[in-house]
């Protein structure tokens, strides 16, 4: 409880919880609404080039829409969560992601039932908490869940699922929360065809300690953080395999990356010695601009006045060669 991704994890279930009460009683779509004008965590962005549109996700279960990545549409309610029976009444929703898949488009998302307690670990209780995918038509939704099976143990608290495909197989990579597991790990685990379950049991890919770049300090010791939080897949110029991902040094929220050995998920995953974001900026995946650009987007994340401020913000990206280099600021200007 006293690491302070703790302490955001609380708040950011608390504004979510509020979010999705104001969406259904008066939220007001607002048009032509600037990027840093939007307060958002972990914002996943979809260039959907049959409506030529960018669709704008992330927690709290609502949508932005733009045509040019400057000016914003929004926010609409898209996810219906009240046929996920383990969900409750208004789960709490974080990290959602958009993606295309065979003609139809996938809402994955991490959702959270406070009012169900699976564990308890040094006292704190562990809501039940797991990732789930919803389906659509159309990428403004609306968005229900393509089956009814649980994706992941009922005894796991779960997060921030991505979706990848590797040789025509549809995977879910995820972090088993470190609440629950103290050192947090990143999970592959394979979905049928349809997307509507899983197949077989997951596959440890690597543990929060494995980074070099994450720190935290306990009882004098500095050590590697144990949080383990928002992975995104990405190949590079030349075919490697990369994963972003972030974590905490110290108090700082920060992201990192690490590539697979044998370019395959499974890997094994070398992690990379520094972060590639500034400090403060995390969560992040990637997206190609309709002109072609590699766009990175992430927040910001910052304490103000005893309340967390997220904001998105989209960096240019360099996948040319065997790295992601991250170019710096993207100017929507």
């Amino acid at each position: 409880m006293k690491h302070s991704y703790f302490k955001w994890a609380v708040l950011t279930l608390l504004m979510t919880i509020g979010f999705d009460q104001l969406a259904t009683a008066q939220w007001k779509v607002r048009e032509n609404i600037p990027l840093d004008s939007i307060r958002l965590s972990d914002p996943c962005i979809l260039a959907d080039h049959k409506t030529e549109m960018y669709y704008m996700t992330g927690t709290g279960g609502l949508l932005w829409k733009s045509k040019d990545l400057k000016a914003w549409t929004g926010p609409f309610r898209v996810a219906e969560a009240s046929e996920i029976s383990w969900a409750g009444d208004r789960p709490a929703i974080w990290a959602a992601e958009l993606h295309e898949y065979k003609g139809k488009y996938y809402y994955f998302a991490t959702f959270t039932n406070q009012r169900t307690i699976i564990d308890t670990v040094d006292d704190t209780e562990v809501p039940r908490r797991a990732s789930h995918v919803l389906v659509s038509e159309e990428p403004d939704g609306p968005y229900r869940p393509v089956g009814e099976e649980n994706y992941l143990p009922e005894d796991w608290a779960t997060l921030d699922g991505t979706f990848w495909v590797e040789d025509e197989i549809p995977y879910l990579i995820f972090c088993h929360e470190w609440l629950q597991v103290g050192d947090g790990t990143m999970e592959m685990i394979q979905l049928k065809p349809d997307l509507s379950g899983t197949v077989g049991s997951s596959k440890l890919l690597f543990k929060a300690s494995a980074s070099s770049w994450s720190r935290r300090e306990v009882e004098g010791e500095v050590i590697p953080s144990q949080v383990t939080d928002g992975p995104y897949l990405f190949r590079t110029g030349n075919g490697r395999l990369g994963m972003i991902w972030t974590s905490w040094v110290y108090d700082v929220y920060t992201q990192g990356v690490a590539y697979s050995e044998t370019g395959k998920l499974e890997g094994p995953w070398i992690q990379e010695e520094k972060p590639i974001t500034p400090a403060n900026f995390g969560h992040g995946m990637l997206f190609q601009t309709f002109d072609g650009t590699w766009l990175m987007a992430a927040h910001s994340h910052r304490e103000e006045n005893s309340r967390y401020i997220r904001i998105p913000h989209l960096f240019e990206v360099d996948l040319s060669g065997d790295k992601l280099k991250v170019v710096g600021a993207f100017d929507v200007d």
